[in-house]
Order: structure tokens, then C-alpha cells, then sequence
């Protein structure tokens, strides 16, 4: 389905809201108030349809699938928010502001269409920008944030998933080390909670299974009530700096999922014993780990199981566009399962779910499952929106 049409790579900038808060270290980025997005289309033209691929934190601007997506006579638009590399700050609400400017941006410069793609983390918030395009409801959003009701975001034409896991603070509850037993000593381990004890498993046991999994959902509740309390007490207190009104802390232990060592739960055609950022038990600690550096605030409305509201099952009933996901078989971080969840969590729209069979998380060295999900997604997007030219 590639088309031979020759590409060009553009720049996009949006303009953005002024920072409320001070959250990120930045003070160039800040200032700028500016949105930005890189651009793949066919040369000298310009398709009716744009595809902005989003993330909350991860830096789209070269994006894997840009320049297959403008080969298929579409608009390939990598996004990055304010929070491009660095989540320790993140909220989400904030994130839709982004997305909100760059969808008014791509309208404005004469697309007709905009289909927005939620890829991995990107569920968290796609769906809920769609959500609160449609109808504003959250005006006062957990750990503080943008009040939605006000921002005026532009709805999608469509919404898609691409790779994608329903939301972030499910993957935190899921991946969490439940061995950790003091916040502050992380190789202090509860041996009969040690996913990496050999006495354990695998393949683990149902009754493992179990308790390791409420242990994991206790520990992110044990952290949010937490953190609930430091800001509070932060808030509250005499001694901080005036204008002084979150702190940051680090999480150890996030990236110990019973699923990475055992084929039996959730079954697929992943690879045992790895993932994109090297062995589990390595990534478990790993500096650049995910989650591992957060702010109060930022716990609370990103990572809490039970705060957040970046949750694609939540908002998905609400979305009332067409939508499409590609669930990757192959995958170790995302299961074919949550691509079933998010499709059957659709409800109210015209829905399609492609699996592409074998593929990885980023499809390294699958360009021939890469160009089979693009050639999906390009069709996916022409029979529910029409042509792209």
C-alpha cells in the first residue's frame, strides 16, 4: 500500500498556554509557550489527513512510523509535550493542553482531518483528550492541575492504539516490586514476595500469583497515602518557602512484573527474561527506570492506581469517533490482552482491532511487520474517515 511519493520533514510549532507551575527545570522551554511537533508529508502537497502520534514524556519527533505513514499518503505528526524526557513532574492534564494546541495548530494550517494515535504510554492520554474534548468534565484535576472545563480542546476526527498499554499507573501497580518492604533500604527483600528468588518460581504458582499481585496493588496504595500526607503536611507547614508546594521522592523496584519470567500468565509470543531496557531485574533498579523519580503531586496524578484519570478503560466508553487498535502478540511490556481490554472498553464507537503478529514494542528490525500494521492502520483510517487526499 506504500505510496512512491517523495517526503518532506517540517517543524510544527504551536503555540502553548503559559506555564502555570514551575515543572520542569527549563527556563528557555518555559518562556517559549510553544508546542512542537515534527511533520513527515508527501512533498509539495499537503494530505487532508494528519496521524499525531502522542506520549506523554517520550520524544516523538522521530518517530519510527512518520515517514511510513506520509509513504501511505497521510500526515505522519510526531508530538512532544512539555514534559519531553523527563516525567518526574508530569501531570497529565497538562499533557492534553499540548495535544490540545497541536490539534488547533494542524487545523488551522489546512487539515481537514486529525486522527490522534495514544502509542504505549500514550493510552494514558488519548482517549481522555478525546473524552474531555467532547464533553469538559475535570475541572480540578488529582495531585492539581489545568481545569479541563476551560481549556476548549478541539476533538479528533479518530483515535488509535498503537503498542499500547491502557495506563500508566496500571502498568506502575503491575510492575511494582512487591519485595521492597522499606522505601529507603531497596535490597532489604521479602523473600516470599521475591518474583527473582529461584524458590519461587517460574513458572509461579496460583497462590503466588495472588498474593504477589495484591501486595503489588498495596504497595502502590502505601505509596499514594504517602505521599498524600507529605503534601499535605507540606502544604500545612509554617517552615517551607513561600510558593514551596510539592517535594520529589524516587521509587525503587519498578519493573518486576511476574509476566516478564513467566510465558503461562497472559500468554503471547513474547521473549522471556527481557525488555527494551535489558533484563527485569536489572531494570527493576535501573536509574532510568520508569517511575523511578517523582514529585508528590505528580505520584498522585500519574501513578496512583486510584487517583489518576489517565486510564484509557475509563474514558474509552466516552469516546464516540471511530477506533482503531494495533495490539503487538510479541511485545514483553504490552500483552495482546490490553489491547483486547481497550477495544472491548469502546463501546459507544465504530471499533477495529488488528494484531500484529510478532511484532515487538518498537518493531526494531521488523520492517515487514512494521509496513503491515501502517498498511492497517492507513486502510483502518480510509474506511472510516474516507480518502486522505
Amino acid at each position: 500500500m506504500i505510496f512512491e511519493v517523495e517526503t518532506q520533514r517540517n517543524l510544527l510549532a504551536a503555540p502553548q498556554a503559559a506555564h502555570q507551575r514551575v515543572e520542569i527545570y527549563s527556563g528557555v522551554a518555559r518562556l517559549a509557550r510553544t508546542v512542537w511537533a515534527s511533520e513527515v508529508r508527501p512533498s509539495g502537497s499537503r494530505p487532508r489527513t494528519a496521524v499525531m502520534i502522542c506520549h506523554p514524556t517520550a520524544n516523538f519527533m522521530g518517530h519510527y512510523a512518520l515517514a511510513g505513514l506520509a509513504g501511505r499518503g497521510l500526515a505522519g505528526v510526531g508530538l512532544t509535550t512539555r514534559y519531553v524526557g523527563n516525567d518526574t513532574s508530569l501531570i497529565l492534564e497538562n499533557c492534553l493542553l499540548d495535544m490540545g494546541a497541536m490539534v488547533a495548530h494542524l487545523r488551522s494550517v489546512g487539515y481537514e482531518r486529525v486522527v490522534v494515535v495514544g502509542n504505549s504510554g500514550g493510552a494514558s492520554i488519548v482517549p481522555y483528550y478525546q473524552a474531555q474534548a467532547q464533553s469538559p468534565s475535570v475541572s480540578n484535576p488529582p495531585g492539581g492541575g489545568p481545569d479541563l472545563t476551560a481549556a476548549g480542546l478541539e476533538p479528533a476526527d479518530a483515535v488509535a492504539m498503537l503498542n499500547a498499554h491502557p495506563s500508566r499507573a496500571r502498568l506502575s501497580s503491575e510492575w511494582l516490586d512487591p519485595a521492597i518492604v522499606d522505601e529507603h533500604q531497596p535490597f532489604e527483600r521479602n523473600p516470599a514476595l521475591d518474583m527473582y528468588d529461584r524458590l519461587n518460581g517460574p513458572p509461579y504458582s496460583p497462590e503466588f500469583v495472588s498474593a504477589y499481585r495484591s501486595a503489588q496493588l498495596e504497595r502502590n496504595r502505601r505509596i499514594t497515602r504517602w505521599a498524600e500526607a507529605q503534601l499535605a503536611a507540606l502544604v500545612s507547614s509554617g517552615h517551607r518557602p513561600a510558593g514551596l508546594d510539592d517535594l520529589t521522592f524516587v521509587v525503587q523496584g519498578t519493573m518486576a512484573d511476574l509476566r516478564f519470567l513467566d510465558g503461562s500468565i497472559d500468554p503471547s509470543d513474547r521473549v522471556l527474561g527481557t525488555t527494551p531496557w535489558g533484563t527485569p531485574d536489572v531494570g527493576d533498579y535501573l536509574p532510568a527506570g520508569i517511575g523511578r523519580c517523582s514529585t508528590l503531586r505528580s505520584w498522585i496524578n500519574q501513578w496512583s492506581v486510584d487517583r489518576t484519570l489517565g486510564d484509557s478503560l475509563r474514558w474509552l466508553p466516552e469516546v464516540e469517533v471511530p477506533v482503531g487498535i494495533i495490539s503487538p502478540t510479541a511485545d514483553p511490556l504490552v500483552m495482546p490482552q490490553m489491547g483486547q481490554q481497550m477495544y472491548d472498553s469502546a463501546a459507544k464507537a465504530v471499533r477495529a482491532l488488528y494484531q500484529a503478529k510478532g511484532a515487538n514494542h518498537y518493531f526494531e528490525g521488523q520492517p515487514e511487520i512494521l509496513d503491515a500494521a501502517l498498511d492497517w492502520l492507513a486502510g483502518w483510517i480510509e474506511s472510516s474517515l474516507g480518502s486522505a487526499h
